[in-house]
């Protein structure tokens, strides 16, 4: 037996003989520029697997080499898988879903000032913890702890990585081992399937729900008050509405009865609103300071909602209580770092004038827009197209009125008027032509409707037009 198959043996190795060594590949990447291009050691694993896949079909499908082994497929499948390991795999995309504040798309877009500020920065020592003055060090929080209690009216300020953070924290500070009483109608669920109720417990407060789902009174509250009782919460449902026969006891009745048994009141808002939204047509989200105004001790809420910054949990008020969360053990495992600080302190400097605001902070400026704007942009998004695909036949556009949503948990029930342009390309379906949009090296994340797809200016900066005129000529021709 072993005699025979030695023949076997013998052309199997003469076959891969005819691969070229892995050192002359590698003096071959250097030839082609991939070297130092790319890194040494990345390139010889690649090379390596690419020339192992290759015998292993030699092996496996008694193949000839030169069936297999050509050097131009070979170099550019190496290349291609060195640009595929490299490229980010975190990067911009074009949000045409209409929804503003889009949690799996990164939320709040910063304003043209947060971005210029973490740039420079980021590549840069800073203040983050340094008292140029004195020379001496300092807490981070001071950058932005004056502008926060500018904006909301309150005693002392701080900000850790999330408005979770800001409440778990909140509760391991000032109700650990003692209870909690919250409404039952307050029991939220947010994203990422996060409960109130699991936060309070990782607190390590005690739970104590009182009222009924759809209504609480404020007798309820009272009735919970013990010896033991921590924290009045309440959670602003911003990413729910019940609808009907509802009800909850005000804020400031809350606080009257925190004062009279010498409990703390502490709100969860949630979306932080710094602005009056009713201005603009919009349904009333409380603001941070009308909550504030109304005595409760703590406010925690995010700034990558309403507040269009980057992903932060804020808490502002009395400042005995808010000292006793900065010296808390867990702050240090949530707080923020000099890019955040960098991009909230130039967002919160753009609420000090609340006309301007809306135009430099982009979360607001699409919130905000008109009708007649929205028209007005996707009869330039259109020509934009038309002009790229010059009056292709395969392609169909038309515009239609819509509405878009806010997201990030914020006002739920609100439709927000819109106009998008819809598109689809003759014998193509729509789930394909979607596919590929955000498969692109710069993605496009649309909506289908009717099997259209489905543009909504609100969220499209007008520089990316140019990007999706190019991507529907690319769908044209696929």
């Amino acid at each position: 037996m072993p005699k025979k198959s030695e023949p076997q043996k013998s052309d199997l190795q003469s076959r891969l003989a005819e691969l070229p060594a892995v050192d002359e590949l590698l003096h071959e990447a250097f030839r082609r520029g991939l070297l130092p291009r790319f890194p040494r050691t990345l390139v010889g694993e690649l090379v390596r697997s690419q020339l192992k896949t290759i015998k292993d079909r030699v092996v496996g499908e008694s193949l000839q080499v030169k069936e297999l082994f050509s050097a131009e497929t070979f170099w550019s499948a190496v290349e291609t898988a060195l640009e595929e390991f490299l490229a980010a795999n975190l990067k911009p995309v074009i949000n045409a879903t209409g929804v503003v504040i889009h949690t799996n798309l990164g939320r709040s877009p910063l304003a043209a000032a947060a971005v210029e500020q973490i740039a420079a920065v980021s590549g840069r020592y800073s203040n983050l913890e340094y008292d140029l003055e004195t020379g001496s060090r300092s807490i981070r929080y001071v950058n932005v702890e004056a502008l926060l209690c500018r904006l909301s009216g309150a005693e002392a300020a701080m900000v850790v990585n999330n408005n979770a953070g800001a409440v778990l924290l909140a509760l391991s500070a000032l109700a650990d081992g003692r209870e909690v009483v919250v409404s039952r109608g307050e029991l939220v669920e947010i994203g990422g399937a996060f409960r109130i109720p699991e936060i309070v417990v990782q607190g390590g407060a005690l739970l104590r729900e009182v009222g009924a789902t759809n209504r609480t009174h404020l007798k309820d509250y009272e009735a919970a008050i013990n010896e033991e009782t921590a924290i009045l919460l309440k959670v602003h449902t911003s990413n729910y509405r019940l609808m009907g026969f509802t009800g909850q006891p005000e804020v400031r009745e809350l606080v009257a009865l925190g004062r009279k048994h010498g409990i703390s009141v502490v709100e969860d808002l949630g979306s932080g609103n710094l602005l009056d939204l009713k201005a603009y047509g919009l349904p009333g989200e409380p603001t941070v300071r009308e909550v504030m105004a109304s005595g409760v001790d703590l406010v925690t809420f995010s700034g990558d909602k309403l507040l269009g910054g980057p992903q932060a949990g804020i808490v502002v008020g009395r400042r005995d209580l808010v000292e006793k969360l900065k010296k808390h053990p867990l702050n240090r495992a949530l707080r923020i770092d000099k890019m955040t600080l960098a991009g909230l302190e130039a967002v919160l400097k753009c609420f000090l004038d609340p006309l301007t605001a809306v135009e430099k902070i982009p979360t607001l400026k699409m919130l905000t827009m008109t009708e007649a704007e929205l028209k007005k942009r996707a009869q330039n998004l259109r020509r934009a197209i038309v002009r790229h695909c010059q009056a292709d036949t395969r392609l169909e556009l038309k515009i239609e009125s819509s509405t878009s949503r806010a997201g990030g948990g914020t006002m739920p029930m609100v439709e927000l008027p819109t106009f998008c342009l819809n598109l689809r390309v003759a014998g193509q379906s729509s789930a394909l032509l979607e596919k590929y949009l955000r498969s692109r090296p710069f993605p496009i994340v649309v909506r289908i409707v009717d099997d259209w797809l489905v543009f909504d200016p609100r969220t499209i900066f007008t520089d990316e037009f140019p990007e999706i005129a190019r991507a529907c000529q690319e769908l044209v021709n696929l």
